[in-house]
């Protein structure tokens, strides 16, 4: 059996897509091949795995699974590509119309110029907490987008041993289910840098939570204090829009290739 696929970025942060709404895919083994086809040396090569399936409080559904076969709740690049492809290949004719993921029912918008714009639904940050990890103390913003986050100011994000700290906070007792963490660095009254350790897939270059959740943490803050906040990953630029009823982001997709793909055994 061959699975068509389309490998597809947002601001860097790769998926592999499947439609199961046009071609057959055995759901079942999606944490097996998203670990298979995530492999940068011998798969694909992704930061995971994204499945257009039916859903039920919407027409269309995104489920996704992490590097590490691990099953993630949202992803806010990945919603966005996925509402590219559903267009795409003929599932919408609208330019706004809802997703739904794990975390509940999304709106996206395909905009002018290859942007998509995706509501994030309720996004929240907490009180700084204080955590000690790998000999450091941090001050962490917890959050959540539909998947829990933890935003670390710093001074120089380039200097920063993401690698390092990300990892050790995916065993501490204050995320006992593990955390995306946000590395963020001001860069302006309205921009942000960020380098983001996601968890079941490292490092990654782009996360559209995370972002959410650090222009939140930073206005709340006061580090920054504009309705519109872009912030610059390495794989490209996020707009964070926090003035609205909901909060949204908003930023670059594209199309990598396509292709099919052998199931193992």
């Amino acid at each position: 059996m061959r699975v068509p696929f389309t490998k597809m970025e947002g601001a860097g942060n790769d998926y592999v897509y499947v439609d199961a709404l046009r071609d057959r895919f055995p759901l079942e083994r999606a944490p097996e091949l998203a670990r298979r086809w995530s492999d940068r040396h011998f798969g694909i090569g992704a930061d995971g795995l994204i499945v257009l399936t039916n859903g039920q409080r919407a027409p269309l559904r995104m489920a996704m699974w992490n590097a590490d076969g691990s099953r993630g709740a949202m992803c806010g690049n990945g919603l966005r590509c996925l509402a590219v492809l559903a267009a795409a290949h003929g599932h919408v004719r609208e330019r706004r119309f809802p997703l739904e993921t794990d975390a509940g029912v999304r709106e996206v918008e395909l905009l002018d110029g290859g942007l998509v714009r995706t509501a994030m639904g309720a996004v929240t940050c907490g009180e700084p907490l204080e955590v000690a990890v790998a000999g450091r103390n941090l001050h962490c913003f917890p959050g959540d987008a539909g998947n829990p986050h933890a935003v670390v100011f710093v001074d120089d994000v380039e200097r920063t041993d993401v690698a390092v700290l990300g990892q050790a906070l995916q065993s501490h007792t204050r995320f006992p289910g593990g955390v995306n963490v946000e590395f963020v660095q001001v860069d302006g009254p309205a921009a942000l840098r960020q380098r983001t350790f996601e968890r079941g897939s490292g490092e990654t270059l782009a996360c559209g939570t995370g972002a959410a959740v650090a222009a939140l943490a930073a206005r709340r803050s006061g580090r920054v204090h504009a309705d519109v906040v872009d912030v610059r990953l390495r794989g490209g630029t996020l707009r964070v829009l926090l003035g609205g009823s909901s909060l949204a982001i908003e930023g670059p997709v594209r199309t990598v290739f396509a292709g099919e793909i052998e199931l193992p055994e």
